[in-house]
């Protein structure tokens, strides 16, 4: 995998991918969710991270929109739902997608959970389909275990190029990540800050007031140091700025191993369809 540097506009990069992105989970209000992509863009940010099942890819795509950032620019990425996922469906509800987004294509796109109505051959063939229709540019997964990785690898034409998971210093996902490194399938971090349970660690209190940041900035430092892309979510300028600036966090060894010594297993996000 290879990583730009951070100078470079939007921030440091894997093989095309900003590693740090805005996430949209949850933010479902028009207003707040459209301001919150601009002033992300405006920001600096360059990777947004949506999906179907959260009902604002239309306020996504406006706050891309008013945004004085060329959609060339933009590293947009949406998600499949597991309802949407034999063929025919995946073929419409991306282009339904691509509409409310008010765009010709995205950059990525997952498979968002796989469950329900995923088949992995019919799955995969119409994410092909749109990749060679130049609607999709990548191919993604969510939430997948080591052996569904496999498993779409060998399923799909276009190569896989992220799965999408939760992970931070409370869930930090070793075995997938290694799974993941050893079949150059880049690692996206959902729910980076463990939904604000990042403050409430003493180790990553302790290094934050070391380097004067904050503990959501130790968070989003420590995954970029594993090559890890994270999508934190806010709608708060203030936030969305100090998570941007986590940019310029240079964590040093002992850092990095007093966060990797965290021995918690906390994940936030865990439904009954979930594959674990």
């Amino acid at each position: 995998m290879t990583h730009r540097s951070t100078a470079e506009e939007g921030g440091p990069r894997a093989d095309g991918m900003p590693m740090l992105g805005l996430g949209t989970w949850q933010n479902d209000d028009p207003d707040a969710c459209a301001n919150a992509v601009s002033t992300a863009l405006e920001a600096g940010y360059r990777h947004v991270d949506t999906a179907q099942a959260y009902g604002n890819e239309a306020h996504v795509g406006r706050g891309i929109s008013e945004a004085d950032v060329d959609r060339e620019d933009v590293f947009l990425a949406t998600k499949v739902w597991i309802d949407n996922l034999a063929y025919d469906d995946v073929l419409a509800t991306t282009e339904a997608s691509l509409e409310t987004l008010g765009v010709d294509y995205v950059d990525l796109l997952y498979v968002h959970w796989p469950s329900r109505t995923y088949d992995p051959e019919e799955t995969f063939r119409a994410f092909d389909e749109l990749v060679d229709e130049g609607k999709v540019s990548r191919v993604g997964i969510s939430n997948f275990l080591p052996a569904q990785v496999d498993e779409a690898i060998e399923h799909a034409d276009a190569p896989i190029f992220a799965n999408q998971v939760e992970m931070h210093p409370l869930l930090q996902q070793e075995e997938l990540r290694e799974h993941c490194a050893d079949r150059d399938v880049e690692l996206v971090a959902y729910s980076p800050l463990a939904r604000g349970k990042v403050f409430d660690v003493p180790e990553l209190t302790e290094i934050a007031e070391k380097h004067g940041v904050s503990e959501a900035q130790v968070s989003l430092a420590w995954l970029r140091e594993k090559g890890v892309t994270a999508i934190p979510k806010s709608t708060s300028e203030a936030h969305i700025l100090d998570n941007w600036n986590s940019l310029g966090v240079d964590l040093d060894d002992d850092d990095v191993a007093t966060i990797d010594a965290v021995d918690r297993t906390d994940r936030q996000v865990d439904p009954g369809f979930a594959p674990w």
